[in-house]
């Protein structure tokens, strides 16, 4: 049983129900988010649904951003149409 991200601080999760349920569920609220035609959202999925992600969003015409994450999960970022991204800033540290 794990977690499903919902929104910030707010996570469900389906004691009893099998991995492939909790996918489902994950896909499934992604899929309502992105024919909301919302133009810009995160949201933290399993690595393992990852690939499927990917296809249902360049379907719905949103690219993504692989944010942060660890070998169970990934912080990712949906940006629909001409949505310009964020962008990424680095921390430099000046020698001298």
């Amino acid at each position: 049983m794990r977690h499903i991200h919902l929104d910030d601080g707010l996570r469900l999760r389906f004691p009893g129900r099998s991995e492939d349920f909790d996918q489902g569920v994950e896909i499934g609220m992604i899929a309502v988010l992105m024919d909301q035609a919302s133009p810009e959202f995160s949201r933290w999925i399993a690595r393992s649904n990852l690939s499927q992600v990917q296809a249902i969003a360049k379907q719905m015409g949103y690219r993504i951003e692989e944010g942060s994450g660890d070998g169970d999960w990934v912080d990712v970022t949906f940006l629909h149409g001409s949505v310009k991204a964020k962008p990424k800033l680095k921390l430099v540290h000046s020698v001298g």
